[in-house]
């Protein structure tokens, strides 16, 4: 299972224009094809009088899906250029969609592949790029005498902490990158002299601002 990645934060669209041609880029997250197809299909649906729709994504943890689709655009001028907008950001799990509608001037191939590059970069910065950082949810129970130290330490340190449960010994909820399992357990072992009880709950994403 791959432990970090960067995909977009949310669907967007940005709209630039180009020689009186309107284009419209949509950026969107998806994990699966079908996703990536349902999404087209209601950007399609959408904007069903657009002379074109073009799209492209990948998908996947070792990008084994890559698909490109010029939409009646010259071969190799639409999808092709949005796909390597992907590629070059590095994004996984990305669905990008640029509807144009014609402004009676063409662009040349040249132009057309400036276009839809720049349409799909676009897009991507409107939805913002995210980086998914895989964690351990971590719940780490202590006697109270040990409460005060642990959430202060937790707290000033780079590990985010989740939730505390009070009942009869008091267990904190500490989000952990998988790669720093074993030092969070050695350090809390160290903390508390080793009468900390510590168990990994199970694993999930966080998101971060890309830089």
């Amino acid at each position: 299972m791959r432990e970090n990645y960067i995909t977009v934060g949310s669907s967007a669209s940005a709209e630039i224009l180009i020689n009186k041609s309107r284009f419209i880029g949509h950026a969107a997250r998806a994990e699966t094809e079908a996703e990536a197809i349902a999404f087209i299909e209601s950007i399609k649906s959408e904007h069903r009088q657009a002379t074109h729709n073009c799209s492209a994504y990948i998908i996947g943890e070792h990008d084994s899906i890559q698909k490109a689709n010029d939409d009646g655009e010259p071969s190799g001028t639409a999808g092709v250029p949005m796909l390597e907008v992907l590629k070059k950001q590095g994004l996984k799990d990305t669905v990008l969609v640029v509807t144009r509608y014609y402004g009676g001037i063409k662009l040349g191939g040249g132009g057309l592949i400036r276009a839809y590059g720049k349409s799909a970069s676009e897009a991507i910065a409107a939805s913002g790029v995210v980086e998914r950082r895989l964690h351990h949810l971590m719940k780490v129970s202590i006697d109270y005498t040990w409460l005060g130290k642990i959430e202060n330490e937790i707290r000033q340190s780079d590990y985010p902490l989740a939730g505390i449960d009070y009942s009869e010994a008091v267990a904190l909820a500490i989000h952990v990158p998988v790669e720093k399992e074993q030092q969070f357990i050695d350090w809390v072992n160290e903390l508390t002299n080793g009468q900390a009880e510590i168990e990994s709950a199970h694993t999930e994403f966080l998101e971060f601002p890309h830089a």
